[in-house]
């Protein structure tokens, strides 16, 4: 259906929570949604799987090692990348994770292609993950009460998504982009209740999701989608209190400056303009705690 019509239609829907749900079910199509639960219903194939990751990326070449290591020592085990026009050596940085199997590598070009490349990543891969993840290369999922993420989700496989918010670190006073890794560099964040906390990335159940809203919440076939906390979700994320205390995903909105000024240039694949917005660095430049855990 077309994304003006899903706007208009969802539109009318008083209730924030159902109101997402059918923008995200009209998007993707009321008779693919249809076609897709009869054809889900007698399929028993086994994941390949227990979880992997989606991102598309575009120029994050020199962050892509340490965000696949990171996420591969918490029991990550594979990623499906989406190269948004790349010209920064994307691919040959990724190459030898491609050739062991733990990257599926798409070239994705085009504006606003983000939604494009999750859709692309359920219709080709919804068999093959018992759970996805779908987080941008600024995101790094930190299980805080279980040794990986996926003991954390072996509690959460009554459900179709888990809803898990961000902590928000700043640039910690960098000005200039120096050596070292990210989680390295970045030591200072934000206060855990502060209210840009409350987004929230998804993992979820493929099976039993339509779609992505955005590149925040699922469009669910079926079952219940919980916080962090194992509760059913019944508020939008934008009108919860953060929680951080068993999972959350480190969220480097800014690194230093001078990386900040160059992600702009470059534009982002979800479509953000190539102009500098200094006043989203100093919105997400909170440096109020420093984190004490040891990254690297």
């Amino acid at each position: 259906m077309n994304k003006v019509v899903a706007e208009i239609i969802a539109g009318l829907i008083p209730h924030k929570m159902t109101r997402n749900r059918w923008r995200g079910i009209l998007r993707f199509g009321p008779l693919n949604a249809i076609r897709l639960k009869r054809r889900l219903k007698d399929d028993h194939t086994t994941p390949e799987h227990y979880l992997s990751v989606c991102a598309i990326a575009k120029d994050e070449g020199p962050y892509f090692k340490e965000w696949i290591e990171w996420h591969l020592s918490q029991g990550v085990e594979k990623f499906y990348v989406y190269d948004n026009e790349s010209s920064d050596g994307t691919k040959e940085i990724l190459q030898p994770y491609i050739d062991s199997g733990v990257v599926e590598y798409k070239y994705w070009p085009g504006y606003r292609r983000q939604l494009a490349a999750y859709d692309d990543c359920l219709a080709h891969y919804r068999l093959s993950s018992r759970w996805i993840a779908f987080i941008d290369l600024d995101e790094f999922i930190v299980p805080v009460k279980d040794s990986s993420i996926p003991k954390f989700l072996k509690r959460f496989e009554s459900f179709a998504a888990v809803e898990i918010n961000w902590l928000i670190y700043g640039s910690s006073g960098r000005k200039k982009k120096t050596p070292g890794t990210v989680m390295e560099r970045f030591k200072l964040h934000s206060k855990p209740e502060h209210y840009l906390n409350r987004h929230v990335k998804s993992i979820i159940d493929p099976r039993r999701a339509f779609t992505m809203i955005g590149c925040h919440e699922a469009a669910k076939i079926s079952g219940d989608i919980a916080d962090s906390h194992g509760q059913t979700v019944k508020k939008n994320f934008r009108e919860r209190e953060p929680q951080q205390d068993v999972i959350r995903i480190n969220h480097y909105a800014v690194r230093s400056f001078e990386e900040f000024i160059e992600k702009q240039a470059r534009g982002r694949a979800s479509g953000t303009q190539r102009t500098l917005k200094t006043d989203y660095f100093t919105q997400y430049d909170l440096n109020d705690i420093e984190d004490t855990g040891e990254y690297s």
